[in-house]
């Protein structure tokens, strides 16, 4: 998240995903739509980018407006990688035009008891991984659920150590990947990205192979985003 995101700290983030895969099923005119490992992927991009959600949200919306201008649609549109080009060039529509938000304090988007409840069951979860390195962070995560309403009122701090903790789950994580297990995440990555690479930068296609493949790894080996953005 970019350091403005930082100070103002907008609520919508909290919803963040929802928010993103709502308005693109929307506009793709079915709700039951699901999104692929690659579109979480770019989501995850681009709210590590610092890139505002109403940005997203207009960059779908003039993606599909364009598609629905062609003459002849071969297909539907599949992948938020469609809209990827004209996401950033609303994110610099926003940057170049629109003033920062005055910062201001905002009240969290969930109680206590649910933040609580989120911290446990991500502990649970990498205990089910049964990994013992894992543990440490698992302890730490349900001594975080105990002061759970001490914390609603340092949510940055909170996100930034639950980030600390989400990188050092990697780390364990990408320290028992075997040389098969990154060649089989590569192919499928390669898959899905296929039909886009002509439409998105090198730097942009660099940035979504490292969010996919972070992403594909947490899941080989059970390590849950802690993040408080995946507290819907």
């Amino acid at each position: 998240m970019s350091e403005d995101c930082h100070e103002h700290w907008p609520s919508n983030y909290f919803n963040y995903f929802t928010e993103i895969e709502e308005h693109f099923q929307r506009q793709r005119g079915t709700s039951l739509f699901l999104l692929s490992p690659l579109d979480w992927a770019l989501i995850e991009m681009w709210k590590d980018a610092g890139i505002p959600v109403e940005a997203v949200l207009r960059g779908i919306e003039a993606a599909f407006v364009k598609w629905r201008a062609r003459k002849n649609k071969i297909q539907q549109v599949n992948s938020l990688a469609y809209c990827a080009q004209a996401v950033l060039e609303e994110a610099k529509r926003m940057a170049n035009n629109l003033p920062a938000a005055p910062a201001a304090e905002v009240e969290a988007p969930f109680s206590a008891s649910e933040l609580e409840a989120y911290l446990k069951q991500n502990a649970q979860h990498i205990r089910q991984a049964g990994k013992a390195p894992m543990e440490e962070t698992a302890a730490a995560l349900e001594r975080l659920a105990g002061q759970a309403g001490e914390l609603l009122t340092q949510l940055e701090e909170l996100e930034q150590r639950l980030t600390a903790m989400e990188d050092k789950l990697l780390a364990i994580a990408r320290a028992e990947q075997t040389e098969d297990d990154l060649f089989q995440a590569r192919k499928e990555l390669d898959s899905y990205l296929r039909p886009y690479r002509g439409k998105m930068t090198a730097e942009q296609l660099t940035m979504l192979e490292k969010q996919f493949l972070d992403r594909h790894l947490r899941e080989k080996v059970g390590a849950p985003r802690l993040s408080l953005f995946y507290l819907r």
